[in-house]
């Protein structure tokens, strides 16, 4: 007998972050592509991992902090397109405050079950993180998520 897939962190935060408003079909995964012409356009957000929060002891909620980076590239130059970037982030931050956004069902990969993030806010300001070798723009931050599997 096979078990059913559990939800997890970064499938949660992938799924709730793809839901933001602004935000494109592909353009949030747990690893940034390859390919910079897949992301030039509109940017990526690369969901990093988990990186603190405490389960709660007695019942099934779940309060990580999660490292959420926002990338931006120009293909045309090695000039890294910080505004780009920013934007990104910010589209990220605002969606911490759209009540809306909150507290929705939402479908994680096939076969896992869905999970609703109750609440999401920021623990820590956008910051921008130079010295890329490939000149990529790079703002990081730290997202705290508070979700259940449903």
């Amino acid at each position: 007998m096979t078990a059913t897939p559990k939800a997890n962190t970064e499938l949660v935060a992938v799924a709730w972050l793809s839901s933001a408003d602004g935000i494109e079909v592909g353009q949030v995964a747990t690893t940034l592509p390859s390919s910079q012409e897949a992301w030039s356009e509109d940017g990526f957000v690369h969901v990093v991992g988990a990186v603190g929060g405490t389960p709660q002891l007695y019942f099934p909620l779940r309060e990580p902090v999660v490292q959420v980076d926002a990338y931006a590239v120009n293909t045309a130059s090695g000039k890294p397109p910080w505004g780009k970037a920013a934007s990104l982030m910010e589209l990220l931050v605002a969606a911490t405050y759209d009540e809306a956004g909150l507290q929705r069902v939402l479908t994680l990969r096939p076969g896992y079950p869905q999970a609703r993030v109750l609440t999401a806010h920021f623990v820590s300001e956008p910051r921008r993180m130079p010295g890329d070798d490939a000149s990529f723009a790079r703002y990081q931050a730290d997202l705290a998520l508070h979700w259940i599997t449903l």
